[in-house]
């Protein structure tokens, strides 16, 4: 069923034609993915980790039309009634659904991280973010130290970004 909510989204995406959107999305989904299982999650916790790194962007192009800009600020306030709504023809259980709409509503928010599913989100959305927006290494330093906490998270950042981190 990820294959196909996967699909869905890039249809969805490729809707507001902004294409960066798909291949970021599709690299975060693929560090959530390969986190998740790095730290053993349980399959429903797994299974909610990669709806809801498929479909944590979903308010980009709906900020962009309504505000000018897609801010964090604006994609948590918008993203979980968006998701919730592309989540309810694929056959899902409520919990699931919810779940994957709170973290899309606050995959910005970086304290009282409630549940390894959240932290692995945020540690894959900024893996991603840091190699796109091409960060200082004292940006990825701070952010190591002040938001990651799974192993698999920091080793990954620290090949990513040639810094010696977590250590």
């Amino acid at each position: 069923m990820i294959d196909e909510i996967e699909l869905a989204m890039i249809l969805y995406t490729q809707g507001h034609k902004i294409k960066h959107d798909v291949a970021h999305f599709i690299k975060v989904h693929q560090y959530a993915r390969l986190i998740g299982k790095a730290e053993h999650l349980e399959e429903r916790e797994q299974f909610i980790l990669e709806v809801a790194a498929i479909c944590h962007d979903i308010a980009c192009p709906l900020c962009r039309e309504k505000y000018g800009h897609c801010e964090g600020d604006l994609q948590e306030k918008e993203g979980p009634a968006l998701v919730k709504e592309f989540l309810k023809d694929f056959n899902l259980d409520r919990g699931i659904i919810e779940r994957a709409a709170y973290l899309v509503g606050h995959h910005h928010t970086y304290t009282n991280v409630k549940g390894i599913d959240y932290q692995i989100l945020l540690e894959a959305d900024f893996l991603v973010n840091s190699y796109e927006g091409q960060k200082k290494s004292e940006t990825i330093e701070a952010f190591c130290r002040n938001v990651f906490r799974t192993p698999s998270g920091i080793r990954l950042l620290s090949l990513q970004s040639g810094l010696k981190l977590g250590e």
